[in-house]
């Protein structure tokens, strides 16, 4: 059965709406492309009929940008996406420069990166808050709401599955305003993972639901990357923070990665995983800060995981027992337990009831995915996804209840930049552009500082390379921020934690050019200096450099503990490889492409056939291709173990 067939009802219901149609779309994982393609499609056709979208992360498959990536990606993307994923027609248009003048896309998270160079999305991207959403969507009186579901093959009922985030929270709000209930239309997806609670789907909410077609497209997954020397220190000093029988909330990316696997070591294999905090932190054992805060033991309590958005690594702390510790929606109950007068009865019915993750969308791995559909109902009813304004933040109507259920919460976020005094960049850059949004960073870094005995903490490697060299992402100021300094908390980069909460701002520039690359380091306080705000000695860094940090983890990446892909890999081994030496290879174009060819046309020939035949490269004809087969092949021979 074509689209065009399948979509035809609901378009009717469309055309029988007067005026402009204004969508409300999930984010990201739960939107039904191919509907949105034919309203799409529709509009475009009727310049009389103006289209708004407001939605965040508009999920696209990558696009090659050289000859080199098109070897590599074309045959992953074909295998990891299918030849038939439903792109987003609006998301091609706008990168053109095509998408017509009565159509708008209104997002308020990017995917990361992509559209910087877009003009449209940027002048259409609305900057809110992960809580704020419902409201600001509210405000803009959608007509249409659209939705992809889950549908439970035992009893027909549907399921939010992946985002009940905002939905429910959007109806109640335009409820409130005393704004027409929109005209709700949905697309079951058999692979998604259906998941009850609140993430049911009420009986009658839906106007139509569109049933899925004999073969539908996979569901969009992201493929995990590799996790370097740099992500690996942040993410086991990270670890050390973290107090067993606390919550946690973690994002997603290498740095979670990194982090993940360090709790998964710290609980599996404490003695090993002691051995790597203590050559990256030789006085660990006597921090101060990792004794008020944290741990190295094992966790026997476990973990309760809070986070907006549920991703691969915490179904990785599920399975190796890290996330475990259970909470029920009973705040007498939850008081008992945090007091200690709890009874066994009561023990026993949180073992019972209780759930040790709460999450308001999931987006990952196809094993992510997969891993959900095969758990138990049991295993299922452990897992909570429910509303944004339920995880993001303590004000909902449950703060008591929140506060029990979130003790020594430790609140995970990632930040591109970090000004010695403690503001953060996570979401932009000083002119203006958008890189991706402040989705919950915010209100998670508020919420600790909320919470007692809670800490935000915020990873952001030392150092960047790019077309001007290295940089250091430690910086003495920068034209936008995403948390503001008077929020600072901790920050960690692969050098080290910098402890900024309540602490005076001279005392947050020693801690954080102590943290920051030995390259760096001088030029930040001597502008402190400069400025007044810095008297104080000069800090030592001169042990930061990404030399000295291979050196310290190389032992670890030889005995196998510290894995390429710590979560599992989508790639196959030999692109494994592959992914290794062009990574190698575009560092070194850095540094001088002259240099680089003329080493590559001397080294021996290349020692993985079986990569060079995997890009088309083993058999060159003319000088371009023999000139990239010798670069792949002399960064193949750089990076083979």
């Amino acid at each position: 059965m074509g689209a065009d067939v399948r979509y035809a009802p609901a378009l009717e219901r469309l055309a029988a709406l007067e005026g402009s149609w204004t969508v409300a779309a999930p984010l990201g994982l739960d939107k039904p492309n191919g509907l949105l393609n034919a309203m799409y499609a529709r509009a475009k056709s009727d310049p009389q009929r103006s289209l708004t979208v407001l939605t965040a992360l508009s999920l696209t498959p990558p696009s090659p940008a050289s000859d080199l990536e098109r070897r590599f990606l074309a045959p992953f993307l074909a295998r990891h996406f299918g030849t038939d994923y439903p792109v987003l027609d609006y998301v091609t248009d706008r990168q053109r420069g095509e998408l017509p003048a009565h159509v708008r896309i209104h997002e308020f998270y990017l995917q990361s990166g992509a559209l910087l160079g877009c003009p449209r999305a940027q002048q259409d991207y609305i900057s809110l808050n992960y809580t704020h959403v419902a409201r600001g969507v509210a405000m803009r009186r959608p007509n249409v709401i659209v939705q992809l579901l889950a549908r439970d093959p035992a009893s027909d009922r549907l399921s939010f599955s992946c985002n009940p985030d905002v939905t429910l929270g959007l109806l109640d709000e335009l409820a409130r305003l005393g704004l027409p209930r929109p005209l709700m239309l949905a697309e079951v997806h058999p692979d998604l993972p259906f998941l009850g609670g609140e993430a049911l789907v009420p009986e009658g909410l839906f106007d139509l639901v569109i049933e899925p077609p004999t073969r539908p497209h996979q569901l969009f997954a992201l493929p995990r990357q590799p996790v370097g020397e740099a992500e690996y220190a942040i993410g086991f000093v990270a670890s050390t923070l973290v107090r067993d029988g606390g919550s946690l909330q973690i994002g997603i990316g290498a740095l979670s990665d990194a982090l993940t696997h360090a709790l998964v070591l710290r609980h599996t294999r404490n003695a090993e995983y002691r051995e790597i905090v203590s050559a990256l932190w030789p006085a660990v054992e006597q921090s101060e800060l990792v004794c008020r805060w944290g741990g190295l033991g094992e966790f026997e309590q476990g973990l309760f995981g809070a986070s907006e958005m549920v991703m691969d690594g915490f179904a990785t702390l599920i399975d190796a027992g890290v996330v475990k510790r259970r909470v029920v929606d009973d705040a007498s109950l939850m008081q008992r337990l945090a007091d200690g007068s709890a009874s066994d009865a009561d023990k026993a019915r949180v073992e019972r009831e209780g759930q040790y993750l709460h999450g308001g969308f999931f987006l990952g791995s196809k094993n992510l995915y997969r891993w959900l559909r095969e758990r138990t109902d049991e295993q299922r009813a452990a897992i909570a996804m429910t509303r944004i304004s339920h995880i993001n933040e303590l004000y909902g109507g449950q703060e008591i209840l929140e506060r029990l259920q979130r003790r020594e919460a430790r609140f995970f976020n990632t930040c591109m930049m970090t000004t010695v005094f403690g503001a953060a960049v996570s979401d932009g850059l000083d002119d203006g552009r958008v890189v991706s949004g402040v989705g919950g960073q915010y209100n998670f870094v508020a919420m600790a500082h909320a919470l007692a005995e809670s800490r935000s903490i915020l990873l952001c490697r030392a150092i960047r390379d790019g077309s001007e060299g290295t940089r250091s992402n430690i910086v003495y100021e920068y034209g936008h921020a995403t948390i503001p300094r008077h929020l600072r908390d901790v920050v960690i980069t692969e050098y080290g934690i910098a402890d900024l909460r309540d602490r005076s701002d001279a005392e947050c520039v020693a801690a954080t050019a102590a943290i920051a690359d030995a390259r760096f380091a001088p030029g930040l306080l001597a502008r402190a200096r400069a400025a007044g705000k810095y008297a104080g000695t000069d800090v030592d860094s001169l042990r930061n450099s990404p030399d000295r940090l291979r050196a310290c983890l190389a032992p670890f990446r030889r005995r196998g503990l510290l894995p390429d892909y710590p979560l599992g890999s989508d790639f196959t081994e030999v692109e494994q490889r592959l992914v290794r030496a062009l990574g190698w290879l575009k560092q070194a174009a850095r540094a001088g492409k002259a240099g680089l060819i003329w080493r590559a046309l001397r080294d021996a020939p290349c020692r993985d056939r079986e990569a060079l035949v995997r890009m088309g490269l083993d058999r060159p004809t003319g000088m371009k291709e023999r000139l990239s087969a010798r670069l792949v092949g002399h960064a193949l021979n750089q990076t083979l173990d």
